[in-house]
């Protein structure tokens, strides 16, 4: 692993997760080779991995589509009951 990708982990805790395990999926470093380097626990790189593959399958099921159209349903309901709560202050 190169030296400017263990300082960019080590200063970037939020993406320190992601660019480590991009860097294992790419097989550029191993598992071993991060918890050595990093002094990470075992369990801690196994949440990241299993994070990253929820995270890559929910992106690959969501069409953005499906994310506006999710979007405006839950703003009309919102709209919808705003405007109940105002009906029921002015009364």
């Amino acid at each position: 692993m190169s030296e400017a990708m263990v300082d960019k982990i080590k200063r970037r805790p939020a993406r320190r997760e992601s660019a480590l395990v991009l860097e294992i999926i790419q097989g550029r470093t191993t598992v071993a080779e991060a918890l050595r380097q990093f002094d990470l626990p075992p369990s801690e790189i196994e949440s990241w991995i299993e994070d990253g593959k929820r995270g890559m399958e929910n992106a690959l099921l969501t069409k953005p589509e499906d994310v506006r159209g999710q979007c405006e349903r839950q703003f009309k309901a919102l709209q919808e009951v705003y405007g109940e709560a105002m009906l029921g202050l002015r009364a």
